[in-house]
């Protein structure tokens, strides 16, 4: 007689802006759960797995530290996703169609529990916004400007596009 035991790791979580934190490790759990059972989705099951581990990997960082919050979780999935892209890139340069194809997945899959991300039109909105906040007149201050940007945009925004953006909006300002 074989028994099926399903362990599952417990973290706490404590949040700024009460549990959303908790929230998103609540749905991930639940959604693994369900993927688990269904045993349809082995992409997805594995993708679950993978989220929970990078967050318990990123408690273990910071132990000592406090605890991790929302904005963590949203940072380690956030780069997660940024592994990815660079992933599909890379495999897309060498050829191999599935392997992007795979990393893609994952990245919608992962993106399933970060913030709606920014349109171009609400993030050069808050750029003219923080510029305007900032004083900042030219590229030379990029780097003031971007400070106290993406504390913003965190999660909500890739960083790489937001610097682009950034560039633009200087450029055509300066």
């Amino acid at each position: 007689m074989t028994e099926n035991v399903t362990l599952f790791i417990s973290f706490t979580i404590k949040t700024k802006k009460g549990d959303e934190g908790m929230d998103i490790l609540k749905k991930i759990n639940e959604d693994l759960v369900t993927s688990m059972k269904k045993r349809t989705d082995e992409l997805r099951t594995s993708t679950l797995r993978m989220i929970k581990s990078s967050i318990k990997n990123a408690e273990i960082a910071k132990r000592g530290k406090g605890d991790l919050n929302e904005d963590d979780i949203i940072g380690v999935m956030s780069a997660m996703v940024k592994q990815r892209k660079e992933s599909v890139e890379q495999y897309l340069k060498a050829n191999r169609k599935d392997l992007a194809e795979k990393e893609s997945k994952e990245i919608s899959i992962i993106q399933e529990y970060l913030p709606k991300q920014l349109s171009i039109e609400e993030l050069d909105e808050i750029i003219k916004s923080t510029i305007k906040e900032t004083g900042v007149t030219g590229a030379k201050e990029m780097g003031k400007l971007m400070k106290e940007l993406m504390p913003r945009v965190k999660g909500k925004a890739d960083g790489k596009l937001v610097s682009e953006r950034v560039k633009e909006i200087l450029e055509k300002s300066g």
